[in-house]
């Protein structure tokens, strides 16, 4: 796999285009999650989907780890796929939490990543639902619509106070 400027530009509009089935993943996805956690998560449109990926690709460093990311698991087929279980597990989670961002956003998507991909069935090839699940963690996690999130975390310390 060659990663050029110009395979960057093209699995980011790759990604883009594919908001019509990740939106839905995320949609279920916080669905789930909500009831599991008893609270109400706002859903997420095409719109929104469509300006974060921008946001994720803008950024250089992380668009060239992400093109790789996409472009390994949408060429990744295992004969038989179970043996191919682990490289597209690592990949999956490793693709959702650089879309995420640092941490602690980095390992919430990583664990829902697994959570998205239990739900997650594409055809394609051993990757592709492994693609689509971390596609749906990495930017569901990012997005705004959980209550937790719209708050200031209490555990700020403010350095003129001390």
């Amino acid at each position: 796999m060659r990663v050029t400027p110009d395979r960057v530009a093209a699995e980011a509009e790759w990604v883009r285009e594919r908001g019509a089935v990740v939106v839905p993943l995320i949609n279920e996805t916080r669905r789930r999650l909500g009831e599991e956690f008893e609270t109400d998560v706002d859903t997420v449109s095409r719109e929104q989907y469509r300006d974060e990926v921008a946001v994720v690709f803008a950024d250089g460093d992380v668009a060239v780890n992400v093109a790789g990311y996409v472009g390994l698991l949408r060429d990744l087929d295992v004969e038989g796929d179970y043996p191919g279980f682990v490289v597209d597990e690592v990949l999956g989670r490793e693709l959702a939490a650089t879309i995420a961002g640092g941490s602690p956003l980095s390992l919430l998507a990583q664990a829902t990543f697994h959570y998205a991909d239990v739900a997650t069935h594409t055809d394609g090839g051993a990757g592709a639902d492994d693609l689509d699940a971390a596609l749906a963690a990495g930017f569901q996690t990012r997005l705004p619509g959980w209550e937790w999130q719209e708050a200031e975390s209490p555990f700020g310390v403010d350095p003129e106070e001390r």
